[in-house]
């Protein structure tokens, strides 16, 4: 097999491994531990779907948690008793008043609401970049919860959905963050994939090569927008009932910090940060509850949790502004991937033949892309 074969083996791999050690670990946890575990594998769920979108534009965007959260809500509503949903939530429409899905209808249903959620949202915004696109995206977010927070006739409104059947257990939630690390691993395989990449370097180089950046973001954003939803579905499923803070601000910033802590632009990152940083999560979490180290019993006061995480999230990006991975693929430097320099090289000659500003002063993440755009100038053709 030669290397070229083995990075891309070892791309899926990594992180399917990675997946698949938690899963082990919990195997072997009591109830309550497994738990956590599930919420885990959840959260890195949804990480790997900010990764679809965010790691391979550039785009920042904060409204990916609408998705997680309207496709919990839409598989919670409709796998709730009929008679609960008239007692608890008497307004609702028709539609969701009715039917009883099975959990895995539901959880279908969730990822094919969040990719039409998205297609909609992203209708509107993929022409988008920077700043715009993170305050456009933010209001998306912002939008959803007042809807969901206030509108009787599609939910509970402010209080909490009950009696949704607890099915994500440890084997649903490995193989559900399985699935959506294969998805992702496909997609970043893909020409279209190659070509948004080629774009997040220099836009404008990808234009002139006929890239439609409008439409290979959207793309992205309609996948990522599939898992978001796909993982709601799993999350509501865990926990038996949601409330509609849950999936709000502090959600949209743990994950967003475990993407960039791990690694914003490789699969490998974003499984692994999710991972980490959801293990740690939850110890701090628990900790505010009492809980024990090495025999040592202590409590955190409430709330120091987050301080403790945000602390560490901001010496993370101090020490590895790149993340834990260096935005590389699993093994990608032992088996052989070309190093930081080569390719900071091939993208600033490209730059500088067309006489503009290379990659941001500092960012070497840049690097990679630029080469990619290099390549993608040899051998596409033109787009339109």
């Amino acid at each position: 097999m030669t290397r070229s074969r083995l990075r891309l083996a070892a791309e899926l791999v990594g992180p399917l491994a990675l997946v698949g050690v938690v899963a082990l670990v919990a195997a072997h946890l009591s109830t309550s531990d497994q738990t956590d575990a599930i919420n885990v594998l959840v959260t890195a769920t949804i990480v790997v779907g900010l990764y679809v979108f965010i790691g391979n534009s550039g785009v920042i965007s904060f409204g990916q948690i609408s998705f997680v959260a309207v496709g919990a809500f839409v598989a919670g509503i409709y796998t709730t008793p009929v008679s609960t949903r008239h007692t608890t939530m008497p307004d609702l429409f028709g539609f969701l008043g009715r039917p009883v899905l099975t959990n895995m209808e539901s959880i279908l249903l969730a990822a094919g609401i969040g990719a039409v959620f998205a297609l909609i949202v992203g209708l509107a915004l993929m022409r988008l970049s920077g700043l715009s696109a993170g305050i456009a995206t933010f209001a998306v977010l912002e939008i959803t919860y007042d809807i969901l927070a206030n509108w009787g006739k599609i939910g509970p409104g402010p209080t909490t959905l009950a009696s949704v059947p607890v099915t994500t257990g440890v084997g649903q939630a490995t193989i559900g963050c399985a699935v959506a690390v294969v998805l992702a691993f496909t997609y970043q395989r893909s020409r279209s994939c190659r070509m948004l990449r080629a774009s997040r370097a220099d836009p404008l180089a990808a234009r002139g090569i006929g890239v439609s950046i409008f439409r290979h973001r959207l793309g992205a954003f309609v996948l990522s927008g599939a898992i978001c939803g796909f993982a709601g579905a799993l999350y509501v499923h865990a926990l038996g009932s949601i409330n509609v803070t849950e999936v709000y601000l502090a959600l949209t910033f743990s994950t967003l910090a475990m993407l960039v802590v791990g690694g914003s632009q490789s699969l490998w990152g974003a499984t692994l940060g999710g991972i980490l940083l959801g293990i740690l999560s939850s110890f701090l979490s628990n900790a505010e509850n009492g809980t024990s180290v090495f025999g040592l019993s202590f409590t955190l006061p409430n709330g120091l949790s987050s301080i403790i995480f945000a602390i560490l999230f901001v010496g993370a990006l101090m020490l590895f502004p790149r993340g834990l991975t260096r935005n590389r693929e699993f093994l990608a430097k032992a088996l052989g991937e070309r190093s930081d320099k080569h390719r900071l090289g091939v993208g600033l000659s490209s730059t500088a033949a067309r006489g503009g500003d290379g990659p941001e002063a500092g960012d070497t993440d840049g690097a990679p892309a630029a080469a990619t755009t290099a390549h993608a100038a040899a051998s596409a053709e033109p787009e339109k």
